[in-house]
């Protein structure tokens, strides 16, 4: 199978040659190639396709023991300076491979019902195509140059699919937001990476690692400086990865497409700051500070972003905000070392989540028919309820994903999310507290959000509901930039947006349906991964620990010894506190037997906190936002008055002097004679004086 090896650049490259020709092609013949549509998904999905299956290939041949494979050629030279550029397959990339072309292939079908009426549906699939090439060009990256160049493609592609919708305010505000925050984390990720490069003098993962070692180790730089290195390449995966305090981004990037949300910010680009943590972590476990911070970043991240997701009322927000607690615990594992059970999450998460994300599209799809093209309407649970008998597919699909996230066994979620809570107890019970806690929430906000959406009554139809909504819009709208459970940016009255309207065909009916089969297969496909690759990584038999674990050790056969006791403890609490939430949650939001409006009353000043999301954006607004623009404001008052002020007083003194010597100069020889006397006459007054 070495062929398969050989050919391994195609993967990123397919993609690629997809985009570019699409892109070409709406460059050149905008009109008519708009027209093709159907063409052009068939044309992008079959590449993706075969890319996909290359995938499968080359992580079957990993799985039956093929070395790593690496190929490289020489990008740039200068003396002894080498900047190489290639290719990498071993077991870590052949699994991110597999994630990321099946997780973008299912939605990439998906994309032809959701985007069915949208004009903008051909140029959807070349940005598609151009983000996955950029995502598998990362995967496959050899060293920390390169994973730096698709890292900013990646930013890139983010950037022009959250604001792909660009005539809405809402949408064009979150693409930029993205992108600066974005560039802040990966300001300190170059940094980081010009510092490792001026200790080590390689950008290679594993010879970064053993040279800073022996760096630390004999003293030739301290351990202080390694560890701000390492922090500064940490701030990359901070920002990506949507973790505290750089991870305001993310739930406005849900003003893009659905399938968007899916394929970036559940599965593929979120994930990617996840995956770096692994790449460098030759460099990361040798430095316990860095580790430190690494772990308590995931822990804070996963907790704030579970409290936050109680109070949300938009479906795609609270998915959101549940994508970045699930994140912060995969950090969370990679700082306290548990480095199989960060990457299990991470491959588990990719397909449940996508699949809720999709499962929202689906819900959005149907609600739109009802509640007409305001997109604030389309995703809010409070206008929903009762969609299980309309929708019953994407219902029993989006149960599946809420028993996997929620760790309930035997779903596939249980397996990571509790390996992850396990591992943690033996570093810092307190570290393992909050995980656990968490654990709890997460199964509260995850069936708040399937009772509200699919259970009970539907509300799609209530005039006042809607009309309470609706003065909610008017009185909040221009009172906040941030992203919320009711945010002004995205209730936008205006008909003529698109927001999440991809269907602008005029249909409308009293009861929400079920979305296509071009829809409902891909959820269907995703299901069964959610059920069942966690069966993969069980402790019993852990065959993903054999197969992915750190750089530089060995395992021997399938690790199988497991402490029943200590197994049924830890997973036993995990559960239970998972049971506890989605009971809450029951009672609350499916029998009616708690009042939660009393509960919030009751614990105003936390729900506000929730409500406000935790104030970061507040925060962020008085102290960057507007704190830029009164430095703005001072820089132009400099500008004007000191720097202007000088250059137009110099033109000014020139013209003036200008005019007033032009009357000296009258031709008549005496008058000169007269002004050269009084110059002498002057001059020797002076030298008299003095």
């Amino acid at each position: 199978m070495e062929f398969i090896y050989e050919y391994a650049w195609l993967i990123p490259v397919l993609p690629l040659a997809g985009a570019m020709i699409l892109g070409l092609g709406l460059i050149s013949y905008g009109k008519t190639v708009s027209k093709l549509r159907q063409p052009s998904a068939v044309f992008i999905v079959s590449l993706m396709g075969a890319t996909m299956v290359l995938s499968f290939a080359l992580l079957w041949s990993q799985i039956h023991g093929h070395a790593p494979y690496a190929r490289s050629i020489e990008w740039a030279a200068a003396g002894d300076f080498r900047l190489t550029m290639g290719y990498v397959v071993d077991h870590l990339t052949s699994l991110m491979l597999v994630i990321v072309t099946t997780v973008a292939f299912f939605v990439m079908i998906y994309t032809d019902g959701y985007m069915a009426h949208d004009p903008g549906y051909v140029r959807f699939y070349a940005y598609l195509s151009l983000f996955s090439s950029s995502m598998l060009g990362l995967v496959v990256s050899p060293n920390l140059l390169q994973v730096y160049v698709f890292w900013e493609l990646v930013g890139m592609c983010s950037y022009l699919l959250i604001g792909f919708w660009y005539d809405r305010k809402a949408a064009a505000d979150a693409c930029q937001k993205a992108f600066v925050t974005n560039r802040v984390g990966d300001f300190g990720l170059l940094l980081g990476m010009l510092g490792l490069f001026w200790a080590t003098g390689s950008f290679d993962f594993e010879i970064m690692g053993d040279r800073l070692l022996e760096l630390v180790q004999t003293g030739a730089i301290g351990g202080g400086l390694a560890a701000f290195f390492a922090v500064l390449v940490f701030m990359g995966p901070v920002a990506k990865s949507a973790q505290v305090p750089l991870h305001v981004w993310l739930p406005d990037a849900m003003e893009g497409p659905t399938p968007i949300s899916a394929l970036i910010h559940a599965a593929t680009m979120v994930a990617a700051g996840v995956f770096l943590i692994a790449r460098m972590y030759p460099v990361f476990e040798h430095i316990p500070s860095a580790m430190t911070v690494i772990a308590w970043t995931g822990t804070v991240t996963a907790f704030i972003g579970a409290t936050i997701a109680i109070t949300q009322n938009d479906i795609k927000k609270g998915l959101a905000y549940s994508t970045m607690s699930q994140l912060g615990y995969m950090v969370m594992a990679m700082g306290v070392g548990a480095y199989g059970a960060g990457l299990f999450h991470l491959m588990t998460h990719a397909y449940f989540k996508a699949m809720l994300f999709l499962g929202s599209g689906s819900v959005i799809h149907g609600m739109e028919g009802v509640v007409g093209h305001d997109p604030a309407l389309a995703q809010d649970m409070r206008l929903m309820g009762g969609l299980r008998k309309y929708m019953p597919i994407t219902a029993i699909t989006f149960l599946i994903g809420n028993l996997a996230i929620c760790g309930i066994p035997p779903f596939a979620g249980f397996w990571s999310k509790d390996e992850i809570i396990g591992s943690t107890f033996e570093v810092n019970p307190l570290m393992w507290g909050v995980a656990w806690l968490t654990a709890g929430i997460t199964a509260f906000y995850m069936f708040r959000m399937y009772f509200s959406t699919f259970e009970g009554s539907f509300r799609g139809n209530d005039g006042e509901i809607k009309r309470q909504l609706k003065v909610a819009q008017l009185q909040k709208m221009g009172l906040s930039l941030g992203p919320g459970a009711m945010n002004p940016q995205e209730l936008t009255m205006d008909a003529d947006t698109h927001g999440d309207n991809h269907d602008d065909h005029g249909h409308h009916s009293d009861s929400p349906h079920e979305s296509p089969w071009s829809m409902t297969i891909p959820l269907i496909a995703l299901a069964i991964p959610s059920i069942f690759i966690g069966l993969v990584g069980t402790p019993f038999a852990n065959y993903f620990e054999a197969f992915i674990h750190p750089p530089g050790e060995v395992i021997e056969g399938i690790p199988s010894e497991v402490d029943l006791a200590e197994f049924l403890i830890m997973g036993g609490s995990s559960v239970g506190i998972s049971l506890i939430g989605i009971t809450l949650a029951s009672l609350m939001y499916l029998r009616g037997k708690i009042d939660p409006a009393a509960i919030a009353n009751t614990i105003k000043p936390l729900y506000n906190l929730s409500l406000n999301k935790w104030y970061f954006d507040d925060i962020y607004e008085v102290l960057f936002v507007q704190g830029s623009r009164r430095l703005a404001r001072q820089v132009l008052e400099v500008d004007v008055r000191i720097v202007d002020g000088l250059v137009n007083l110099a033109g000014f003194v020139t013209l003036v002097t200008g005019e007033g010597l032009k009357y000296l100069e009258n031709g008549r020889v005496q008058f000169y004679a007269l002004i050269v006397f009084g110059a002498v006459l002057g001059l020797v007054l002076v030298s008299g004086i003095t």
